[in-house]
């Protein structure tokens, strides 16, 4: 599988607040986007999310967004390791992703950006 980069994952209460602060450390433009109630921004390596506690407790699980070539090679990776697949793979609105529990229990989501699969 490979591995092109991590993104950390934040919730914040102030979209608009974080969004600039962290435009302004990166100096790069947010690319949002809407999913599931939750308005989201990634900025360079960080994904700003902040919508409904109950729909951000759930995010909150989630260790961090991995980044890989291809969605359906990691989906193979992670089953031959032991790893339990929890969703996915699905399309969002830039590729692909799944949802992957590990066998030291981390939970970890895996995106490419494959849009015309």
């Amino acid at each position: 599988m490979d591995i092109l980069g991590t993104t950390l994952r934040i919730c914040v209460d102030d979209l608009e607040a974080a969004v600039a602060f962290y435009e302004d450390l990166t100096a790069s433009s947010a690319l949002r986007f809407e999913r599931g109630g939750v308005s989201v921004a990634a900025i360079s390596c960080f994904l700003l999310m902040s919508g409904p506690e109950s729909e951000l407790e759930i995010l909150r699980k989630v260790t961090a967004t991995i980044a890989v070539k291809d969605v359906d090679e990691a989906h193979a990776s992670l089953t031959r390791v032991g790893a339990r697949i929890l969703a996915g793979p699905v399309p969002t609105p830039v590729g692909r992703n799944l949802i992957a529990v590990h066998p030291d229990g981390s939970v970890f989501e895996y995106v490419d950006r494959n849009l015309t699969v």
